[in-house]
Order: C-alpha cells, then structure tokens, then sequence
C-alpha cells in the first residue's frame, strides 16, 4: 500500500511523537476493509426490477422488436398463449441479462468503491478499526494509554480509537482533528502519508500533555505501520 519511504516517515513520525510520553500510538493501514458483496447484488436487482418495466412503459415493444429481428412471426401471432409465453420470456431474458450486466460492472473495485454508500464504508470501517484495537489492547493489558490510528486508504475512512485512560482526558475534539488531517490529506489528492503523519503529531502532544514520560518503559509495538 505504501512505499519504503512513507512507511519510514510515519515509523519516524510516531517515534517522535512518542518521545516524552509513557504512550504508545499505534498505525494500521488497511485497503479496502470489505468487498461490499452486497452493494453488486443490490444495483443489479434495482437494474433488473426497475429498466424493463421503465422500458415498457416508455414505449418499448419487446413482441415488436422481436417480429423485426425474425425471432417471432406475425402470422404466429394468433395464439394468444404463445404471444404472452413469448413476452414474458423475453422480459426475463432482459432482467437476467441486465442484473449479469450490472452486477460485472459493479464488480470493478473503482466502481464499486464510487458507488458504495459513505454509511456502509464507515460501519466496515468503524468495525474494522475496533476489532484491530481489540487485538492491540489484548497484546498491551493494563495500558490506559494506547492510541490507534486506523486508516482505510481505499475506502477513504479514519478511525482513532484510544484507550479509556487518554480518552477521558482528552476526548473527541483531539481525536476529530487528527481525522480531519487524515481526511483532508486523501480528499485533496495530497500525499495522504503527510496527514498520517500530522495527524501522529496530533495524537503525540495529547499523549505528552496528560501522560508524560515517567521512566524507562517496554515499548510494546512497532513504530512501522501495520498493513492488513
């Protein structure tokens, strides 16, 4: 996801940020936190539902067409069963191959991302992070004072969860304005390793301000970002 050198420019930054402090920040990179299966499925069935009857009462007459291409006879056409059998085959045939349609469009994950609710991608997300931070908290028991910083680059979602003990010191303003540094970096089309880093900074002077470093203390995490 990152290159050598953003990954060494946040390892650098949390080592900064770190300095002074008995705190531990913590960064996950993720990509795309889901497939989001369900958001294929959901547009090719509204496609399906809704374009033939849409198409229909626009003024399209499938038998009509059919007659044209060869594939039904007007002189067949007094068999009102056959006429009937034949249009609802060929409304079918039309649902069917517009759900195939769409739902291989919205397979490809630039699409797929573009047209995925914001809500859905931060439920993921959100979920995403805490069950990162679940795992991080069960390596560091006992901490009060771990932070982790979790980015979706491919979804284009943040996260930052913290332990009970800086949170109830600091709570959400610290923590919304390092999202926004995030946030702003990836919406921009900047570089987003530079709000990372900004955002480290951030997360570093609360750390620094309620939990300063009270001696020599395990480092219980990598300064590297995770990748999952």
């Amino acid at each position: 996801m990152l290159n050598a050198i953003d990954q060494d420019r946040i390892a650098e930054a949390v080592g900064k940020a770190e300095e002074g402090t008995s705190g531990e920040i913590v960064c996950v990179l993720a990509g795309e936190v889901s497939h989001y299966p369900e958001v294929a499925i959901a547009y090719a069935a509204i496609a399906a539902l809704v374009i033939p009857p849409l198409a229909v009462t626009l003024g399209l007459r499938p038998l009509a067409a059919a007659a044209d291409a060869g594939v039904w006879m007007a002189a067949q056409a007094g068999a009102l069963e056959s006429e009937f059998s034949l249009g609802l085959g060929l409304y079918v045939a039309a649902q069917a191959l517009l759900f195939v349609i769409v739902f291989l469009i919205l397979e490809i994950p630039a699409v797929r991302r573009a047209l995925t609710p914001g809500p859905l991608k931060r439920h993921r997300v959100e979920r995403s992070a805490h069950q990162q931070f679940a795992s991080i908290a069960g390596r560091a028991e006992g901490s009060q004072t771990g932070i982790l910083i979790f980015v979706a680059l491919d979804d284009r979602q943040v996260q930052i969860l913290a332990d009970r003990g800086i949170h109830d010191k600091v709570g959400d303003p610290v923590w919304n304005k390092a999202v926004a540094a995030i946030g702003a970096a990836m919406k921009g089309g900047r570089d987003p390793t530079s709000g990372i880093v900004e955002a480290i900074s951030i997360c570093g002077e609360a750390l620094k301000a309620h939990y300063p470093d009270a001696g020599p203390h395990t480092q219980v995490f990598s300064n590297r970002p995770l990748e999952i």
